[in-house]
């Protein structure tokens, strides 16, 4: 069994304001709409691939 590490609150906000959590990781490869945006180029206009939910959801 592993232990678990558990972080409080206010250790992890603070960890939002360091320099390393500012920049993207390192040879992070380039997937269209995950870690890039979903663009579209048609007739010489940039548009993000936005069209709306992916699905509805009945509540």
């Amino acid at each position: 069994m592993g232990a678990r590490i558990i972080y409080d609150r206010k250790f992890l906000l603070d960890r939002r304001n360091c320099p390393v959590a500012q920049t993207p990781p390192a040879r992070l490869p380039l997937i269209p709409g995950v870690t890039s945006p979903d663009l579209i180029i048609e007739n010489g206009k940039n548009e993000a691939n936005c069209a709306g939910a992916q699905f509805e959801m009945d509540i």
